[in-house]
């Protein structure tokens, strides 16, 4: 499997997600520049977090702007997967691939630490190998981490299940029902604010991110290679 780690100027842990597929979970993976909008070859993308062309006007609204927006629209349309966390999800929400949009922490202050997490639904291409409900504890760090939608949406995102991570701390930046996580509607494009790629060795704090990068991989190799 080949995973595309797509970086715009700002991008500051891209490194830490090529770490994450290429090292510990042993698949391929490359930095494809914001540049070089040829995605159709990977097999997943994924948006890392940072602060994408240094979070002017908005954390992500500058980034909806480049040329590889319009390659990642295409790739998240043809069904197979995106993952954007932190930065890379609010990018996400301002290319209107995921509803909702991103208010200021309710500190109005940078804050970073280990979040509390449960698993709504174990069902999709990111969580199969997690248990309904399970608790999680993954790595955050944010100053725009308050995600915002409307009560029409939030129905929504509730009917058709698409509210994959809650928070299960005291949810301190102020994110609508709690939401840490969520599903686009054809079920290929998470978005999320806690940082799984820190969470998957011993030695850095924990592995519990792991798991989301484990159901990726156990999902496309089901849909793509023969057991013949």
């Amino acid at each position: 499997m080949r995973f595309a780690i797509l970086s715009f100027p700002g991008s500051s842990c891209d490194v830490d997600m090529l770490h994450a597929v290429r090292n510990v979970v042993g698949e391929g993976a490359e930095i494809v520049s914001h540049t070089d909008a040829k995605l159709e070859n990977y097999d997943a993308v994924l948006l890392p977090t940072g602060a994408s062309y240094g979070d002017y006007l908005r954390p992500g609204a500058l980034a909806q702007s480049s040329k590889s927006i319009e390659a990642l629209k295409t790739f998240a349309d043809s069904g197979k997967p995106v993952l954007g966390v932190g930065n890379g999800f609010q990018v996400l929400v301002e290319a209107g691939i995921l509803p909702g949009a991103f208010l200021r922490n309710k500190s109005l202050k940078f804050r970073s630490g280990n979040a509390k997490i449960a698993v709504q639904n174990a069902s999709t291409y990111f969580t199969s190998n997690y248990e309904q409900g399970q608790l999680i504890t993954i790595p955050f760090a944010h100053e725009y981490g308050n995600y915002y939608v409307d009560e029409d949406t939030l129905h929504l995102l509730n009917e058709t299940n698409r509210i994959i991570f809650t928070y299960e701390d005291e949810n301190t930046d102020g994110s609508v029902a709690n939401i840490a996580g969520v599903l686009n509607e054809q079920g290929n494009v998470l978005g999320m604010m806690p940082l799984p790629e820190r969470a998957v060795e011993e030695i850095i704090g924990g592995t519990d991110g792991l798991p989301l990068f484990q159901s990726i991989l156990k999902n496309w190799s089901e849909k793509n290679v023969s057991h013949a």
